[in-house]
């Protein structure tokens, strides 16, 4: 599921480590946060959508790779972004 575009603007707004940035690995893990958060509600109404469900997995583990990345580059980043995520690990 995707998210809205006014929901998406205030995530790379919040997450954004300088002006105009939407690509930077916090961005990107925030708004993969989101739609992995609107799937696994997608999942709790329509239990054997299979198709989608390859989706998630998909983008769970590219999310997986970028927060493995910015834990490799700054530790202290990758701590403030699952902080401010509510993710554990």
């Amino acid at each position: 599921m995707s998210i809205a575009a006014d929901r998406k603007a205030a995530l790379i707004k919040e997450y954004a480590t300088k002006k105009d940035d939407t690509g930077s690995p916090e961005v990107q893990v925030a708004i993969l946060s989101e739609r992995i958060a609107n799937l696994t509600e997608h999942f709790k109404t329509h239990t054997k959508d299979n198709h989608s469900r390859r989706g998630l997995l998909k983008l769970v583990s590219l999310r997986r790779r970028l927060l493995d990345y910015v834990k490799r580059t700054d530790e202290a980043r990758y701590k403030v972004l699952i902080e401010k995520l509510g993710l554990r690990r």
